[in-house]
C-alpha cells in the first residue's frame, strides 16, 4: 500500500509541475482563474461526494454532494466537495470531504487524484479513500461539461475496510 501512495503522490507532483509549463492560447474553460462546480453521480460508496440513490427490498441508501475547485494555473484545479447521505437499514448517517487536484490533458481528459473520507454517525471506524480517475471533458458550451469516467478508490483506513472500489461516473460540471 506504501508503494501505491508514493507513486500516487509522485504523480500529482508530475502534474503539478507540467500544469506549471502549459500557457493558454484559448482562454477556455480550464484556463487559469476559472471556477468549476461539479455533480458527480455514483454508486453506494462510503464517503462519496456524488448524488446516489439505492433501493433493494424495502431498504434505501442515498447521497447528495457537490466538488468545487479552482483553476491555479491553465487545466490544473485545486478541488473540495461535501456530501450528505444515510442508509435506512442502520439508520445511519454519513457526512463525505474531499479534497484534492483535477489536471486536464489537452484541456479535455480530466485526471484526478484526491483524498476522501467520511464521518459516519454512531460508527466505531470511519472510511478514508485515496481516489484515482480519468475521464473525458465533453463540453457542451463555454459553460457545461459532461464529463464520464473510471475511478479506483484505494482503502486508506484498513481497519475499516481493505478493500478499493472501482466506480463507473457521469460529472456534469460549471465552468466559470
Amino acid at each position: 500500500m506504501k508503494k501505491i501512495i508514493l507513486t500516487a503522490a509522485a504523480m500529482l507532483a508530475f502534474v503539478f509541475s507540467n500544469a506549471q509549463d502549459m500557457k493558454s492560447s484559448s482562454g477556455g474553460q480550464t484556463a487559469k482563474g476559472k471556477w468549476l462546480i461539479e455533480a458527480n453521480t455514483g454508486n453506494a460508496m462510503l464517503g462519496s461526494t456524488s448524488f446516489s440513490l439505492a433501493t433493494s427490498d424495502g431498504e434505501s441508501e442515498y447521497n447528495i454532494g457537490l466538488d468545487g475547485g479552482y483553476f491555479i494555473a491553465d487545466n490544473f484545479a485545486l478541488k473540495a466537495g461535501l456530501g450528505y447521505g444515510g442508509e435506512s437499514v442502520f439508520d445511519s448517517s454519513i457526512f463525505s470531504y474531499r479534497l484534492g487536484a483535477k489536471y486536464y490533458v489537452e484541456s479535455m481528459i480530466p485526471v484526478t487524484l484526491d483524498l476522501t473520507g467520511a464521518s459516519i454517525k454512531d460508527a466505531s471506524e470511519n472510511p478514508m479513500w485515496l481516489g484515482i480517475g480519468a475521464g473525458y471533458a465533453i463540453f457542451l458550451g463555454d459553460n457545461v461539461s459532461i464529463e464520464p469516467g473510471l475511478r479506483y478508490n484505494l482503502s486508506l483506513n484498513e481497519d475499516f475496510t481493505d478493500k478499493g472500489i472501482f466506480q463507473l461516473n457521469i460529472g456534469f460540471a460549471l465552468h466559470f
